[in-house]
């Protein structure tokens, strides 16, 4: 587990205090590290910096103020680039909520600006600071699973519908951030399928799969028209199987490993199959460890693993995938 000292007298901005940075106000306040909040709308800000006893500022007098180190962007995703830029312009650290950007320029220019700054640039990817898949890709890179054949994941429920953007740009960066990880390469092909019934150009359903120079294929599934949730990794090597289920009533046990063996022998397959074993992880709050880590690399100018261009291979798949789809309606 990453432990940040109070020592270390990080101060962090929350800008954007809606449905996401509300969370991240809670979580950095809980870190004893929130300076200041900021929201285009006045009141909203006015309301959460009264709750945490911070004040309430606009952007440029966050940029302006020397004694806080690091922005956290939770505004929409049109103005992370934006404000990203300015706040490396006025040497601060940025943890930026996901997508990177909207475009793959935008997102260049943001990891060109850190590195000319020298400072950190981190993409909230929540579900690679899950306690559980840490130690799934843990298990990966120690071979309990051998080499690697293919990676699916499933983020399925009813709504919450979007009008802004498609649910695979809604459901989908989470997982591809994570299949990415696990692979350990960018695919060399993407292709996506879609539907759209709801609305005129936004997806309610979208497929994207994934192949890789190294032989791993993948498939990341999303709805909002889903009758049940389901979010679930799972991985298949020649040594074994995983499964991460985080799905909120059915995944009791969130790690599982399966030992099933399936070979060929003699010109006949078979299959061996074995007792899942349950996989004991020490439980952590997944965006407080997030929050915890952003701290961390700011404290140790480290690499984030998911940084600007880890980003940016998350954001590729995705513009790759909407435009590769074949939309169904």
């Amino acid at each position: 587990m990453v432990m940040v000292m109070r020592g270390n007298n990080l101060s962090i901005a929350v800008i954007g205090c809606g449905y996401w940075g509300k969370n991240l106000v809670r979580d950095f306040h809980g870190l004893r590290a929130l300076a200041a909040v900021s929201d285009s709308h006045a009141e909203t800000a006015e309301k959460i910096a009264a709750h945490y006893k911070v004040p309430a500022l606009e952007v440029d007098e966050i940029l302006a103020d020397e004694s806080i180190n690091g922005v956290v962007i939770a505004a929409p995703a049109e103005y992370h680039a934006p404000l990203a830029l300015k706040s490396f312009a006025a040497g601060k650290h940025v943890y930026v909520e996901k997508p990177i950007s909207l475009s793959i320029e935008d997102a260049e220019r943001m990891i060109e600006a850190a590195g000319k700054a020298g400072r950190i640039l981190m993409v909230g990817h929540l579900l690679q600071y899950h306690p559980v898949f840490m130690k799934l890709k843990e298990m990966v890179a120690d071979g309990a699973l051998g080499k690697l054949r293919y990676i699916y994941s499933r983020r399925l429920s009813l709504g919450k519908l979007r009008t802004a953007e498609n649910v695979l740009w809604s459901f989908a960066p989470h997982d591809i951030s994570m299949i990415l990880a696990l692979a350990g390469e960018e695919p060399c092909e993407v292709h996506g399928i879609a539907a759209s019934y709801l609305q005129n150009k936004i997806s309610d359903f979208a497929s994207v799969h994934l192949s890789f120079p190294n032989g791993v294929r993948a498939h990341v599934e999303t709805s909002w028209l889903n009758p049940f949730k389901e979010q679930r990794l799972v991985v298949v090597g020649e040594k074994g199987m995983a499964e991460f289920c985080d799905s909120d009533a059915e995944c009791k046990n969130k790690l599982k490993f399966y030992g099933h063996e399936a070979y060929v022998r003699d010109g006949v397959p078979s299959v061996k199959k074995a007792e899942p074993e349950l996989i004991e992880v020490e439980p952590d709050n997944p965006l407080v460890n997030e929050c915890r880590h952003f701290l961390h690399f700011m404290a140790n100018n480290k690499t984030p693993f998911t940084d600007g261009r880890e980003a940016l291979a998350v954001l590729k798949v995705l513009r790759a995938g909407d435009a590769t789809q074949e939309v169904a309606k």
